[in-house]
């Protein structure tokens, strides 16, 4: 049996949409490929980047069949909160889940393909000094965020899309399927910076420019996102063969 949820603004695509679970394999430029694997596809004019999730396994596909909302489900509904908070994420086109016996199997999430050039991840290259204002801006979109009472579960660096625009910067969240809502206080908010790449520098100022624009003390929030951060870094540091979030000069 097949799902297919479709945003009205995007019922031209239905066609596309629904042959996808039969071209998803043989069709397409692949992106990434991981645990699920990411396409862009060319359908009528533009580029869409379509998302197919891992199959679970079976506790999962009972869980995802009866108790829990799909990823696939969740990116879509995400997206329109999202999108109706002025946050920046890429449209979302549609989702598909597919059952078998009766039993969740897969999904697939479509949205718009946004070029960016920039993940926030290019900050292990990169020192503090010159990146100041980008620094700032990107607090101030966290900032926001958080005040929109949105957290962000996977706020890691390759999933913020950045671009440089006459006004200053451009910020769009990616891979949204798990995300918190409600009042976000500061521990919560420090603590949501621990994944992001950069030096204990760059982690400092971007603390004190979020408290700045949350009206939270610097230098507590300084101290916390900091603390998160090396935490974060040190146990994933033993696990990966001492990666660092940061390039040493």
């Amino acid at each position: 049996m097949k799902k297919v949820i479709i945003n009205p603004q995007y019922q031209y695509y239905s066609d596309f949409i629904e042959s996808l679970p039969e071209i998803f394999s043989t069709e397409g430029t692949t992106i990434h490929k991981g645990r699920n694997e990411v396409k862009i596809f060319h359908a009528k004019g533009i580029d869409l980047v379509v998302k197919s999730f891992k199959i679970p396994h079976f506790i999962n596909k009972i869980a995802y069949s009866f108790f829990r909302l799909s990823k696939a489900r969740r990116s879509y509904e995400y997206a329109l909160i999202l999108k109706e908070k002025k946050i920046n994420t890429p449209d979302p086109i549609a989702y598909i889940e597919i059952k078998q016996n009766g039993l969740f199997s897969q999904s697939y999430y479509i949205s718009v393909y946004e070029e960016y050039p920039t993940l926030m991840r290019e900050f292990r290259y990169h020192p503090l000094e010159g990146k100041e204002d980008l620094v700032q801006a990107f607090a101030q979109f966290t900032a926001y965020i958080h005040n929109q009472e949105i957290l962000h579960l996977d706020y890691s660096s390759g999933n913020v899309l950045c671009k440089e625009n006459e006004t200053g910067y451009e910020f769009y969240l990616v891979d949204i399927n798990r995300m918190k809502f409600g009042e976000v206080d500061m521990k919560s908010g420090c603590y949501n910076f621990r994944r992001l790449w950069g030096s204990d520098e760059m982690i400092v100022y971007m603390a004190g420019e979020y408290a700045k624009s949350r009206g939270f003390n610097e230098d507590e929030c300084a101290i916390l996102a900091l603390k998160y951060h090396r935490e974060f870094w040190k146990k994933y540091s033993k696990k990966h063969g001492g990666f660092k979030p940061y390039l040493e000069a």
